[in-house]
């Protein structure tokens, strides 16, 4: 009755995770502004599912994630760098003199948009369960705190990066210098919240807030590391950049806008996160929980006969 009831929640959420990911992918709902940059939270459904249905589904709704973003690029195009989203639109605004090159074309513009996403429902999953583990495990407070401290210097630094933005853009009234101090504060401070829920309170904090940063990079390093090994050439043309300082732009992309989403990621799946795990532990799914059960029947099996 048990494994009835945890598919039939597993296939609720499922959908419900489905349709969310639908209606945020063709809605401004899929993005929040922050002033200099409109962070994509797309990929926070996908998160959740990974840590509560299992990687095969998370996978799934990380699938379904990649081809709405394939589908907006090969309707809408529009953009010189579609391409890189779209086989439709590179199949249009690439060459391809041989049938090598086409299915080469149309292979790399699916890889990106929807692999990439794949991973980001299979990734947080398996980060969650290790983390879980090492903070388990006699050495918990090393393990816990210097996990804590690589989380509280990468929201300490998107802090900065996204402050010193602004005060390039003239948003704020203060200097660079300033944004610094602000995001070391704020690092440290976030040091000290965690570790303090960590040690006395919930010690899931720690792992719900790295999936959540772990999913985000997911996306944005195998998009953006994608996107260099497949389309170097033509994606800088397209954005107007020499080839050479191509990757410059990209480490700019993934240390700014990849490390605000994934700043934004872990809040938003923390929250979210210890709501859920109320209702059900997250790393635990149907498929899982039979494996633990059949598991230790094997072991009492066993002490029996001894």
């Amino acid at each position: 009755m048990q494994s009835k009831n945890s598919k039939t929640y597993e296939l609720v959420l499922t959908a419900l995770f489905m349709a969310i990911i639908i209606v945020m992918a063709f809605t401004p709902l899929g993005y929040i502004p922050l002033v200099v940059i409109n962070a994509t939270t797309l990929h926070i459904p996908v998160i959740l599912g990974s840590l509560f249905l299992g990687p095969k589904k998370g996978g799934f709704l990380g699938g379904v994630f990649g081809l709405t973003s394939l589908y907006k690029s090969s309707v809408a195009g529009g953009s010189l760098s579609a391409f890189v989203f779209s086989p439709v639109a590179a199949f249009q605004m690439l060459p391809h003199d041989s049938i090598g090159e086409t299915i080469a074309i149309v292979l790399k513009s699916t890889f990106i948009p929807v692999v990439p996403r794949i991973l980001i429902g299979v990734v947080p999953y398996f980060v969650y369960i290790g983390i879980k583990k090492a903070i388990s495990s006699e050495k918990k407070a090393v393990y816990g705190s210097i996990i804590n401290a690589v989380i509280s210097f990468i929201i300490g630094f998107g802090v900065y990066a996204f402050l010193n933005k602004m005060v390039g853009e003239g948003n704020v009234g203060f200097s660079a210098t300033v944004a610094k101090v602000i995001g070391a504060v704020l690092g440290v401070v976030v040091f000290a919240a965690i570790e303090y829920l960590f040690m006395n309170k919930n010690a899931k904090t720690l792992a719900f807030v790295t999936a959540g940063i772990s999913g985000a990079m997911t996306n944005t390093l195998l998009v953006m590391g994608s996107i260099y090994v497949f389309y170097r050439i033509p994606y800088a043309e397209a954005v107007g950049v020499d080839p050479d300082a191509l990757m410059t732009m990209i480490a700019g992309v993934i240390s700014f806008n990849g490390v605000i989403e994934a700043v934004v990621g872990a809040i938003i799946v923390y929250l979210v996160g210890i709501v859920l795990d109320k209702i059900k532990p997250a790393g635990v799914y149907s498929g899982n929980e039979m494996k633990i059960k059949a598991v230790s029947a094997q072991d009492t099996d066993k002490q029996m006969a001894l």
